[in-house]
């Protein structure tokens, strides 16, 4: 279960850096490694964590929230996708900076909505997962559970 944690930090952390990084040119000359090792990371991470997960799903059976968690795990493919395709751009468009003829306005804006778009989609997704997750896990445990009474 250590991957689903890697996963948990890395991915919303690379989404944040991959918009800082889209929109702040300053960030981008010194986290685009960073960003571009960490959307790597979890474009190798991903199927790892999606093959465990759905062993323990094999071992705990399904449950309907159970169902829905391993539904929305299996998008953090795409999302690890997008990551990695949006930390290319982000690496493409600061060699591009180091150019003598750095790119056009209209190229740098669009490079910044994509980054933005697909870092915060990434940030969402990610929670939207996890909690699911939670949700799959504690459901039964917690609506079972009655509030004590204090005097």
């Amino acid at each position: 279960m250590l991957l689903v944690h890697l996963l948990v930090v890395f991915a919303p952390s690379t989404g944040a850096l991959l918009v800082v990084c889209g929109v702040w040119p300053a960030a981008r000359r010194r986290l685009v490694w960073v960003v571009a090792a960490a959307a790597a990371a979890i474009a190798v991470l991903t199927p790892l964590t999606v093959d465990a997960g759905e062993w323990l799903q094999d071992r705990l059976g399904t449950s309907p929230d159970v169902t829905a968690h391993a539904r929305l795990g299996d998008t953090m493919v795409y999302v690890s996708a997008g990551l990695v395709a949006g930390a290319l751009l982000v690496v493409a468009l600061h060699l591009r900076d180091r150019r003598a003829s750095p790119p056009k306005a209209a190229v740098t804006a669009l490079v910044a909505v994509l980054a933005v778009a697909v870092g915060v989609a990434g940030i969402v997704q990610v929670y939207r997962i996890g909690e699911s997750g939670a949700r799959a896990a504690w459901a039964d445990r917690v609506s079972t559970v009655t509030p004590s009474t204090t005097p």
